[in-house]
């Protein structure tokens, strides 16, 4: 495939979008209507969606503005995430997060689904939103996109189900060794964090959902009064690059990321835009995701170390702490586990299914064990030397997780172009 002729995608597919009924009428929901959201296509084994979490029954759908789109039409979601790409397997409808493409004319929907999966870095950086990041629907129409033949698309989606299904068989496996890590690590800090090192001495319930006992020197407390403040950044319009060393940049909130801090995820801000240095953020500063999914909001890091002038974003919260009577590694130890996430989980508030937020006065409403202060270095000190093997092996596995991702998407990105020929992908 050489100079391949290219089209805007309003000419390809017709672009349809999606909506909710109301969620409190239940003649509404539990029907036969496959209702596919965001969530639905972060977990596929493969492209193809067959099943959605939730359907709706005919009045449910008539209720509402979504349409039913039929089977091998393409399924790309337009916030949170922004990027997901899946091929319906059977005829559904949506909800508000997503976009279904119905091919105008026939096509090999599958070789559509890769250009659009290669496209996903440039489909994020098309989100837009002030709350959320969201694609607009005028932004999807838009895309250029290669139109080989219907023969040549064909033998590129055969080709390339071959190529990635040995590379997903390798990810899936690095993807197991990660879950096992990340389940011993998280089991081993669950017994520090809430038993303390002496499991055998008196101990005492605790007044925290699903936590059990605790030992009996230790408190409960509300998080409220264990802080001095909380900060909610501010989020100028940033440019798409990261900021290099000499820039001003501003947190995304993948930032904080399962109790992880990942200063490379910032957007720069342009020059003309005066930076605020009080929201710069500082080691030792305890970071809350404020707006995410269900499963991620409320999401805390520790900044054990950070590049200079990254400012805190509007999506993000900043803790102050009393730094006399609570650890903030040890804290966010606490918030990060199961145990800790069900009261957090359960503060999530949003009119959307897919994107729910935390207030301020939910924060200071958990409740956390707190042991005496010397207590909590010692149970953090411990950790970190009980941790350190798993936590470079997790590093490991993700770096492989990473490489093969960035190899399937380049082959798919070749592949679907032009720039590789099709007797040379294996």
């Amino acid at each position: 495939m050489t100079s391949v002729a290219r089209k805007q995608l309003r000419h390809v597919f017709a672009v349809v979008s999606g909506a909710t009924p109301k969620s409190g009428n239940a003649d509404y929901w539990d029907g036969s209507i496959l209702w596919v959201t965001p969530e639905d296509i972060g977990s596929l084994e493969d492209y193809w969606l067959r099943e959605t979490r939730r359907k709706l029954t005919r009045a449910g759908y008539e209720s509402c503005g979504t349409t039913i789109v039929p089977r091998s039409s393409i399924v790309l979601t337009k916030r949170a995430p922004i990027g997901h790409v899946a091929v319906l397997a059977e005829e559904a409808c949506s909800n508000q997060g997503c976009f279904l493409l119905v091919p105008r004319h026939e096509a090999d929907t599958r070789f559509h689904y890769y250009w659009l999966s290669a496209q996903a870095d440039y489909l994020q950086i098309l989100g837009r939103g002030s709350t959320f990041m969201e694609l607009s629907t005028s932004d999807v129409k838009s895309l250029r996109i290669p139109q080989p033949s219907l023969k040549e698309q064909r033998a590129i989606a055969d080709r390339l189900d071959g190529i990635t299904g040995r590379l997903d068989a390798l990810l899936a496996e690095n993807e197991r060794v990660l879950k096992l890590l990340s389940e011993k690590r998280r089991a081993i800090i669950a017994r520090a964090v809430t038993s303390g090192p002496d499991f055998r001495g008196l101990r005492r319930r605790s007044r925290i959902p699903q936590l059990g006992k605790i030992p009996a020197h230790w408190k409960t407390v509300r998080l409220r009064f264990l802080l001095t403040e909380i900060e909610q950044g501010w989020s100028p319009r940033a440019g798409i690059s990261v900021p290099s060393d000499d820039d001003w940049g501003v947190l995304k909130l993948n930032a904080v990321s399962r109790g992880r801090y990942d200063d490379r995820a910032a957007k720069v801000i342009p020059q003309n835009v005066k930076p605020r240095p009080d929201l710069e953020i500082q080691p030792g500063n305890v970071l809350v995701t404020r707006s995410n999914t269900p499963q991620r909001v409320g999401d805390a890091c520790f900044v054990d170390e950070t590049r200079p002038k990254l400012m805190l974003s509007d999506i993000i919260y900043r803790l102050g702490l009393r730094k006399d009577v609570v650890d903030g590694r040890f804290l966010v130890y606490f918030l990060t586990l199961p145990v800790g996430r069900v009261q957090i989980e359960i503060d999530a508030r949003g009119t959307s299914a897919s994107m729910v937020k935390i207030s301020q006065e939910h924060i200071k409403n958990w409740r956390i064990p707190l042991p005496p202060l010397d207590e909590q270095r010692s149970i953090v000190a411990t950790l970190a030397q009980q941790t350190e093997r798993i936590e470079r092996a997790q590093d490991a596995a993700e770096h492989a997780i990473e490489l093969i991702k960035e190899r399937r998407a380049a082959l798919i990105a070749a592949a679907v172009t032009g720039q590789m020929k099709l007797e040379s992908v294996a």
